[in-house]
């Protein structure tokens, strides 16, 4: 061993010295730097898509998808003092996020790391702080307050899709709040929409010695700073810092696109941040001016000609423009004249809680409907989802909304509105408070799936209601059939499909399957669709949806509703049909009455109704009553005819007591008595 390697005792003490030394300084060396606009980026780390703009903003996103930008002081900040306790900081900066098509992604947070490369981040809901594989891991040393523009369906502990939280090693939140600011000595407290294209300043205040932290947002356009905080709460950041950390700003994109924006920043520890110079804040781009429409131009043109030119010429400018104008009215199509009410999606997703399972009314094969409560006006509305996979397309969306949303008669839904972002399709109906006539008719049952046993329950509906709503669905799709300008084939006419209002008045709905053609036209051949009990006979064959098979699915929502039992049982497999056929023959149709009446019914009445849903449900479309006559036959404007042809593969004789006799065969005449001849 030479000399030199050995260490003396002054060698030692020399050491030891130095090393304290070092660390004085450093428990001495508050860090305070102020960027008041980011004209010159000294002492800046940007990384990703992160960059400085010619104009002096620091941006952190542009408008590409899923991408992430850093921003990081470059050298790192002592934050912890001998392993002991965290050191008090404060920091202040001014942000802004502009929208970039209908926006929505996904924001920014200001963070303190153990490292500028944030190794494992990720875009979309993970603002490029942390990733999937990684969350929640003791080793991050991640601090972040994030200023959110989208709701990530409730597995990250957010309040909404416009909310600033506080993350430790995590982006499931210590605490969420909504974005806002109590303003005046009374604590009002005031929303904030972060992605508003506006200029917010924000706060972030750590106490080492009580270790509280405050948060505080404000527009810039508030000149004094509100006294309150948004979010005041004890939290020990001694487990998630190390002695010296990074500081800056992270933000992230996903499927939407957001520019985010630091606009000046001022940090410091052992005391309070510089105030921010708000005179001195940079401009960002903003969204550019949509081209003055052709009538603007034109009207322009108009009038500078007349400023140059005689009079007559003036006129004559004048008159092309009126007339320009009248083209462009002219070709405006019709669905956005009639029904030109479209809904932000933003509204109908606050109206629906995020489209929440909670508010989930019922789902079928085109999506889901949802209960909704428009902010605005107070009123609970029906929205309808239609899945972006579905097979519906914009041209039937547009069908919907153009053509039977203006259609207007008292027993069907009201369409009352429209939304269309992306691959999402929403209609937006009134709502009906007592639900879907299935789901009082079988009640648990419907959701199940199960066999309804007649006896087994109360009556849902008294015979009067049954009735009232069964001469409601005929009288609208009368109206859909006869009265509108077009003929309007429903092709899924059953219980599910009927709504009851609050005064138990019944509205027909879900026109995702109709079809419509012209009165006297001929209807074009269409894929198969509709439920199994419901559907005509001839569907299978010719594939052309027609009143007639609309009428069939009607006689067996006839059945269906005077006897409480669906048309195929779910269970047993029962013909509803065939069953009440049968009675019949033996003379006994009045016992296929849902029992749960309890005998409560008019018998006449009962017997007319069950002869009109075998007369619907007949094999042959011809031999089925039209709409307008099941109409008169329930209204008693028209008696029972004398002959009729009821098309079935059995031939036996049928008892109805009212009527003297009624055969089935594949052709045979029934006889029928006076309606008010009895027995």
């Amino acid at each position: 061993m030479s000399p030199a390697s050995v260490a003396t005792p002054g060698h030692l003490a020399v050491a030891v010295l130095s090393l304290l030394a070092h660390r004085l300084l450093l428990c001495s060396a508050d860090v305070d730097f102020i960027y008041n606009g980011f004209h010159n980026a000294a002492n800046l780390s940007l990384e990703d898509a992160a960059s400085v703009l010619p104009g002096g903003a620091l941006q952190l996103t542009n408008d590409s998808k899923n991408i992430m930008g850093h921003a990081f002081f470059d050298s790192p900040v002592q934050m912890v003092q001998d392993a002991a306790a965290v050191v008090s900081f404060s920091t202040a900066f001014v942000f802004e996020i502009v929208t970039v098509g209908s926006g929505g992604g996904h924001g920014l947070a200001f963070v303190v790391a153990a490292s500028k490369l944030l190794p494992g981040a990720t875009a979309e809901q993970y603002l490029g702080l942390l990733g999937k594989d990684n969350l929640g891991n003791l080793s991050n040393h991640v601090f972040a307050v994030e200023f959110d523009t989208v709701k990530a369906n409730g597995l990250l502990n957010e309040t909404n899709d416009n909310h600033v939280g506080v993350d430790l090693n995590s982006l499931v939140s210590n605490v969420s709040e909504p974005a806002a600011y109590f303003a005046g000595d009374g604590g009002e407290r005031t929303n904030v929409t972060l992605e508003s294209a506006q200029e917010i300043q924000a706060w972030v205040e750590y106490d080492g010695s009580s270790k509280i932290l405050n948060v505080t947002i404000a527009p810039v356009s508030v000149t004094t700073r509100p006294r309150r905080p948004l979010i005041s709460r004890p939290i020990d950041l001694l487990p998630i810092f190390k002695q010296e950390m990074y500081v800056g700003f992270s933000s992230a994109t996903g499927k939407l696109a957001s520019s985010h924006y630091i606009l000046a920043w001022s940090f410091r520890t052992g005391g309070a941040a510089q105030p921010i110079d708000l005179s001195r804040l940079p401009s960002v781009p903003k969204k550019p001016e949509p081209p003055p429409s052709a009538s603007t131009v034109i009207k322009i043109v108009a009038l500078s000609c007349a400023a140059t030119v005689t009079a007559i010429i003036a006129s004559t400018g004048v008159a092309l423009w009126l007339r320009r104008r009248a083209a462009l009215a002219d070709t405006l199509e019709e669905w956005e004249l009639d029904h030109p009410h479209r809904f932000p999606y933003r509204e109908l997703h606050m109206a629906t809680k995020g489209f929440k399972n909670s508010e989930l009314l019922g789902a079928g094969g085109f999506g889901q409907v949802y209960r909704g409560v428009l902010r605005r006006s107070g009123d609970v509305v029906a929205v309808k989802r239609i899945s972006s996979n579905a097979r519906q397309g914009m041209r039937e969306f547009v069908a919907e909304v153009a053509s039977l949303g203006r259609m207007r008669h008292r027993n069907l839904a009201e369409l009352r509105g429209w939304c269309k972002r992306g691959q999402d399709l929403l209609l937006v109906y009134e709502f009906m408070p007592n639900g879907s006539l299935d789901a009082l008719l079988f009640g648990d049952c419907a959701a199940a799936g199960k066999s309804a046993s007649p006896a087994a329950t109360p009556p849902p509906l008294t015979w009067e209601q049954r009735v009232r709503i069964l001469r409601g669905v005929a009288s609208g799709l009368v109206y859909l059939h006869e009265e509108w300008e077009q003929v309007v084939v429903h092709r899924d006419v059953k219980a599910s499909n009927v709504l009851l209002g609050g005064d138990m008045g019944a509205r027909l709905g879900d026109f995702g399957l109709a079809r419509l053609y012209e009165h006297g036209g001929d209807p074009a051949t269409t894929r198969v669709v509709g439920t199994l009990g419901y559907m005509a006979p001839e569907l299978t064959v010719t594939g052309k949806a027609t009143t007639a098979t609309d009428v069939f699915a009607y006689g067996a929502l006839l059945l269906e509703v005077a006897c409480g039992r669906r048309p195929i049982d779910p269970v047993t497999g029962v013909n509803l049909l065939r069953w009440v056929r049968d009675l019949g023959v033996r003379g006994e149709v009045v016992r296929a009455v849902d029992e749960r009446l309890g005998g409560c019914y008019d018998k006449e009445e009962a017997r007319l109704v069950l002869w009109l849903g075998l007369t619907c449900s007949q094999a042959r479309p011809e031999a089925r009553p039209s709409m307008r006559q099941v109409c008169q036959y329930l209204d008693g404007e028209e008696h029972v005819p004398e002959e009729a042809v009821l098309v079935f593969s059995d031939a036996d004789s049928v008892d109805f007591g009212l009527f003297t006799s009624l055969t089935w065969s594949s052709c045979a005449t029934m006889s029928v008595g006076s309606l008010h001849g009895g027995r």
